[in-house]
């Protein structure tokens, strides 16, 4: 009975995650679009000054945002850095109360 559960849970997790793919792509692909059409419509109306560089630019970065959050990519503050901090703050602390006693 219980394996069942785990299996059902692991199901709607893998789910879940394939829903949160499909979403970045479905980003990537509107980016990849409406930036080709504003290059297109940037060279038509005014090609002496090309203004489409900046959605290219602030939507890229929200599409980067969006691939490191599906793809669990954090070189900043991943899990690493967080065991790292969990286990000085331990430490830290366990120092802190040998200290007192």
């Amino acid at each position: 009975m219980e394996n069942s559960y785990k299996e059902e849970d692991r199901y709607y997790q893998a789910k879940k995650r394939v829903e949160e793919i499909k979403g970045f792509y479905g980003n990537l692909i509107a980016y990849i679009i409406f930036n080709l059409f504003f290059l297109v419509l940037n060279l038509i109306t005014s090609p002496k000054q090309l203004w489409f560089f900046w959605p290219l630019l602030g939507w890229g970065i929200g599409v980067l945002f969006h691939a490191m959050k599906v793809f669990n990519y954090s070189p900043f503050l991943g899990k690493n850095w967080e065991e790292k901090k969990i286990n000085e703050l331990i430490e830290k602390e366990k120092k802190a109360n040998n200290n007192w006693k």
